[in-house]
């Protein structure tokens, strides 16, 4: 049985967990990834550095880890009406879908890197992905099942849908792409998937 005192350090530890993560999604967020230093979040949260060791005993890497695996979850959130929604036409769904994705990634650039681009302590595309990293992809895939003429292979037509909308945002932030064509990608990405 747990004692109130021992309910009460814990809700204090997960609470601490908590700021030094919004922390660092802040910090990285405003000023990019290479300014999220365990100086710079001690600072922030007004803790000493072995506090924050000793809630992210591997450092920086766990901590972006702790960003990816919240921007995993709200970018899940953010699919999932794509692939639960009745409502609407393939087409209405799947660009429901790729501007849900496209607009987290245009919002929170510094946790998309953090999810996809920078190193963290997470298995993908394994027995061991967390289900909260699972879950957009599911929702991708979900989606796909949905429209009235499936494609016959979802996971592989989802891997790819996935990896062509990753792409149009790692092409746009890199300035590859022009802004301006941005409707047109997105009607390119519908028609090819929701034919």
């Amino acid at each position: 049985m747990t004692t109130p005192a021992a309910a009460r350090r814990a809700r204090q530890l997960e609470e601490r967990r908590s700021r030094i993560v919004g922390a660092a999604r802040a910090l990285a967020e405003e000023q990019g990834w290479e300014a999220v230093t365990t100086r710079r979040l001690a600072d922030a949260i007004e803790y000493s550095q072995p506090v924050l060791y000793g809630h992210f005993p591997q450092g920086r890497t766990q901590i972006v880890t702790a960003v990816a695996l919240e921007g995993f979850e709200e970018l899940a959130a953010a699919l999932a009406p794509s692939a639960l929604d009745d409502a609407g036409s393939d087409a209405e769904r799947v660009r429901a879908l790729v501007t849900a994705y496209l607009d987290f990634a245009e919002r929170q650039p510094a946790t998309y890197d953090a999810m996809f681009l920078l190193p963290v302590l997470i298995p993908f595309a394994s027995d061991e992905t967390p289900a909260v990293v699972r879950a957009g992809f599911e929702a991708i895939e979900g989606t796909l099942r949905r429209l009235d003429n499936p494609p016959a292979e979802a996971p592989a037509t989802a891997e790819v849908l996935w990896g062509a909308i990753h792409g149009v945002v790692a092409l746009g932030r890199a300035g590859r792409f022009p802004a301006a064509h941005q409707k047109e990608r997105v009607e390119t990405l519908v028609r090819l998937v929701a034919h």
